[in-house]
């Protein structure tokens, strides 16, 4: 085997496992969404409707984005249908029951996820530049 070819399927295999891990993100998200909206009737129980595959994907989306793309979001439903914002909807507090609280803690945990990484971010971020300025104070 040539080393040029081996190198090629290394890098076709990383571009392989890179594609099936952003594929299965794009499905897992709105499957944990639509388990706990609709399987564990979490919609119904705080008084709103169950939702269908748009919604559950825009919900998702709005989720998982963070400040900027919820505004986006919101923008483009409003210039979509600018009806929808002035519809009420009655909403109720959930029972307490373990099948509410699994529906909360996945979309808690979809809610979680880009934000826990951000501050991973800047806690490094700040740690290396507290090192650098300690390291170059006159002493």
């Amino acid at each position: 085997m040539r080393p040029a070819f081996a190198v090629g399927v290394l890098v076709a295999g990383g571009v392989a496992v890179v594609l099936a891990a952003l594929a299965a993100a794009v499905v897992v998200g709105p499957l944990v969404f639509w388990i706990a909206w609709n399987v564990l009737d979490f919609g119904n129980a705080i008084g709103l409707e169950a939702l269908g595959f748009w919604a559950i994907a825009l919900a998702t989306l709005f989720l998982v984005v963070g400040w900027p793309g919820k505004v986006l979001i919101t923008g483009i439903v409003f210039l979509a249908d600018p009806a929808w914002l002035h519809r009420s909807a009655e909403m109720r507090w959930p029972e307490a029951t373990f099948r509410n609280f699994v529906a909360v803690a996945l979309l808690a945990v979809l809610a979680s996820r880009p934000h826990a990484h951000a501050h991973k971010t800047k806690t490094r971020h700040r740690r290396r530049n507290a090192g650098a300025t300690a390291t170059t104070s006159p002493g």
